[in-house]
């Protein structure tokens, strides 16, 4: 499939979808939205992606939705736009891949949303995040979503109504971004992580991904028989038997994927 907006590439099971509006500084068109969702989904269905990496072209990550775009729509013909918006938000939570931001610049409005959405984050010292719409008679309603779930209920509701831009040592202090490292070292940390990743099995990293997120809002001792039903699951599969016996015999684990 070819894309106007977004960038992909796979390489040594690396999946990498790049927003490519560095002029808008990657913000959210209409087009933009739909065809990063589509990436998206391009790279959980490719067998040769086993890890996904979302960075932006150009100094910014996302400015967040191309405001251009805004004005002479109905309430149902606002509703419809800014879906198309949240939608990629809703793709990487749903994909069974990790899923890593890598930060190269400034995440604002829904690309602090994406940042926050996204299962782990690389970022560089440069930069910075914000849900920066309240700034523009609007509110950062949707990236609150992932945001809270990230940094708490009121640290989310202070970003959201003061609209602040905060930096990457503060995002990665309040668990926004896992790592924060030199701009020259940006793509060589992002790469070290989705590479660790890429070697693991592809059917643990599922389970372990899908499990902790469906532990968040359940009980504490249904968490506990969520994760031991799904671990019980993964001890059946091919994988699991390969990557035991690997460990045994000293050696590089070959993994089926079943």
């Amino acid at each position: 499939m070819s894309y106007e907006t977004v960038i992909v590439e796979v390489s040594q099971f690396v999946g990498r979808v790049t927003l490519n509006r560095p002029e808008q500084f990657n913000t959210f068109s209409t087009t933009l939205g739909r065809e990063f969702d589509a990436a998206l989904k391009q790279m959980e269905d490719d067998p040769d992606v086993r890890v996904v990496v979302v960075t932006g072209a150009g100094k910014a990550f996302c400015a967040g939705i191309d405001i251009s775009e805004f004005g002479g729509k109905t309430q149902d013909q606002y509703r419809d736009w800014v879906a198309g918006m949240m939608d990629p938000l809703i793709t990487v939570r749903s994909m069974t891949k990790p899923v890593i931001a890598r930060v190269n610049g400034v995440a604002a409005a829904n690309g602090a949303g994406l940042v926050a959405a996204c299962d782990l984050a690389v970022a560089s010292e440069k930069a910075r995040i914000g849900t920066t719409a309240i700034n523009v008679g609007l509110i950062c309603l949707g990236p609150a979503a992932p945001l809270a779930r990230n940094v708490g209920l009121k640290k989310a509701l202070e970003m959201v109504l003061t609209g602040d831009i905060i930096p990457a040592a503060e995002a990665q202090r309040l668990g926004l971004v896992n790592k924060v490292v030199p701009p020259d070292q940006l793509e060589a940390a992002t790469l070290e992580l989705a590479t660790k990743l890429a070697a693991k099995s592809p059917l643990a990293l599922q389970a372990g991904k899908s499990g902790l997120y469906a532990m968040q809002n359940v009980a504490y001792h249904q968490a506990l028989d969520l994760l031991s039903d799904r671990f019980a699951a993964l001890c059946c599969t091919e994988d699991a038997e390969e990557g035991v016996k690997a460990f045994l015999d000293k050696r590089t684990p070959e993994w089926r994927e079943r």
